[in-house]
């Protein structure tokens, strides 16, 4: 049996846990903040950018484990690409961060335009983790053209996790800004509590705790985060480890014995055997045992982080199963 004072040492720092939860919450506020004033956020790269052979790897597909990709195929003699281009440039700014728009001149990049299969032009695709997805042809009406691009941000928060660009560090003005002494939050104490709780072994407690916090604020990042951290050990606590690697083993096509499995892994500091087996679950399952090993995986990502680049492989990899 496990201990019940189990911790998650070696697989996550729980020290930097509130430093990713205010991050993100960072990260949402400056896009709220774009969408208000309708200006663009400081990102890791534009929101709008030219893209060529050279940088495709790193530009789009690297790009797209962090943020949807949505990709402009254009020439310089296309009409309805001088109509298409401008709005979606202007839907980018709108969405603040939602997803980047990466643009593609075919007259200089025929490999590209071969490589998609695209037809004609103007021609849209999108790239999440790592993976193509065919958008729509022709310079499209803007009520449909938000609709897709809808559906494509809830598809790839809904399927991966992926919720938008990271934020660059602030400029020199607004870094002293930033280390001004901030006032503590309304949840500060409860969310102390609650972590110290999760690090000595109190799961309920922390688990109601942050339950608590998310009552009244449901998307609290720390708070989020650390009942994903409580929930996946109170799964474990009275778990026997070789009793469920033994039927795991033998039970390849049983789902809720793999995702017993990836649990464990997961505590034990296996992460990427964690992932794997709930990737090949939704690889080989379909249905509601396909959509249980889906949403367990999403669940594992939460608490691992999404800026591990072990999500990150992992992402890719269920778009690889899923399209």
């Amino acid at each position: 049996m496990q201990p019940r004072n189990m911790s998650m040492s070696g697989v996550v720092d729980l020290a930097a846990l509130k430093a990713a939860g205010e991050a993100k919450q960072k990260a949402e506020q400056a896009r709220a903040e774009a969408a208000r004033t309708g200006q663009a956020p400081a990102s890791g790269a534009r929101l709008v950018f030219d893209v060529d052979e050279a940088g495709f790897q790193q530009d789009v597909l690297q790009r797209s484990t962090e943020v949807p990709v949505v990709i402009d195929f254009w020439a310089e003699w296309c009409e309805p690409c001088k109509q298409l281009g401008p709005l979606l440039e202007r839907l980018a700014g709108e969405y603040a961060g939602k997803f980047v728009l990466a643009k593609i001149d075919v007259d200089a990049n025929q490999m590209l335009f071969q490589q998609f299969g695209v037809q004609g032009i103007p021609a849209v695709f999108a790239v999440v983790a790592g993976q193509p997805i065919p958008l729509f042809q022709g310079a499209a009406p803007e009520a449909q053209i938000r609709q897709v691009l809808d559906q494509l941000v809830q598809a790839a928060e809904q399927q991966f996790g992926i919720v938008g660009a990271p934020v660059e560090p602030p400029a020199a003005d607004e870094q002293e800004q930033a280390e001004a002494p901030v006032p503590a939050g309304p949840y500060d104490a409860l969310l102390e509590a609650a972590n110290q709780a999760l690090d000595s072994g109190d799961l309920g407690g922390a688990i109601q705790a942050y339950k608590n916090v998310l009552s009244d604020d449901p998307a609290n990042p720390e708070a989020t985060l650390g009942l994903a951290q409580a929930e996946l050990l109170r799964r474990v606590q009275d778990l026997d480890p070789q009793a469920v690697r033994k039927e795991a083993a033998e039970n390849p096509a049983d789902v809720p014995a793999q995702i017993r499995a990836a649990d464990l892994d997961l505590v034990g500091g296996h992460v990427e055997d964690a992932f794997g087996r709930l990737v090949d679950a939704v690889k080989r399952n379909a249905g509601d045992d396909r959509e249980a090993a889906r949403l367990r995986l999403l669940e594992l990502f939460e608490v691992i982080g999404a800026d591990d680049p072990r999500v990150t492989a992992a992402r890719t990899a269920l778009a690889r199963v899923l399209f």
